[in-house]
């Protein structure tokens, strides 16, 4: 789709991703911080980059409305399925962009995005499609890795160097959203399960040299909860 972000993780292999989504956060830390802050109860909710709509069943018990965006086609088309199979009739996927939500204006009391699209400088333009589209009182949640601690956060300082966490930090304050730290986990059922989202989320050299360093099913990771009411 014109305009889309390529995400070569869950695009190439979303099967594998799927067992990312299984495997990320089994104690929940990360919904317990949203709902400290908004919960999705009776909320119209926009989750942006949906992908294969992993989350959209559990926006949609609380939810009044839940619409998923995704720029993948086909993975539009999973999430679809995955929505009409649990027969969640108050949830609609759309195909398109962060930076051209196809939402009406001041629509959305709860926006959420989850590893997709919103990574600090060069995302205004859909910075400015959640303010267009959130309603007043709403609140947008960003998620993303903190680079600055946890074994997790190791791995993605070898496999982005340049990254800098504090103009990363510095952008969002300027955008007017708050952060909230967290902790949490990686956890999986199967040892060639973690191998296998090793090698989706690094380069082939890193995920061996990853995967023969680090034992086990579990990986303590630190990400950020940036978040901001309009």
């Amino acid at each position: 789709m014109a305009g889309a972000i390529p995400s070569p993780n869950i695009w190439n292999s979303p099967g594998t991703y799927e067992l990312e989504n299984d495997a990320v956060d089994p104690d929940g830390a990360i919904d317990a911080a949203m709902r400290a802050v908004r919960g999705p109860a009776g909320a119209r909710v926009l989750d942006i980059g949906c992908g294969t709509g992993y989350h959209l069943p559990r926006f949609a018990r609380e939810a009044e409305h839940v619409i998923g965006v995704e720029p993948h086609a086909e993975l539009a088309a999973v999430a679809r399925a995955r929505a009409a199979a649990a027969g969640l009739a108050n949830v609609e996927v759309r195909t398109g962009v962060a930076q051209n939500l196809p939402v009406p204006d001041s629509r959305i009391d709860l926006a959420h995005a989850r590893w997709a699209y919103f990574f600090g400088p060069g995302c205004e333009p859909g910075l400015a499609e959640l303010r267009r589209v959130m309603r007043r009182g709403g609140v947008a949640f960003v998620i993303d890795n903190d680079a600055t601690r946890s074994t997790f956060g190791g791995w993605f300082r070898r496999f982005l160097p340049r990254y800098d966490p504090e103009a990363v930090e510095r952008f969002w304050a300027r955008q007017g959203f708050a952060r909230t730290p967290l902790t949490m986990r990686w956890k999986f059922e199967r040892r060639a399960d973690f191998e296998a989202v090793v090698r989706i989320e690094f380069d082939r050299a890193l995920a061996e040299e990853i995967i023969a360093e680090h034992p086990g099913l579990e990986v303590d990771y630190a990400v950020n909860l940036w978040w901001r009411e309009y």
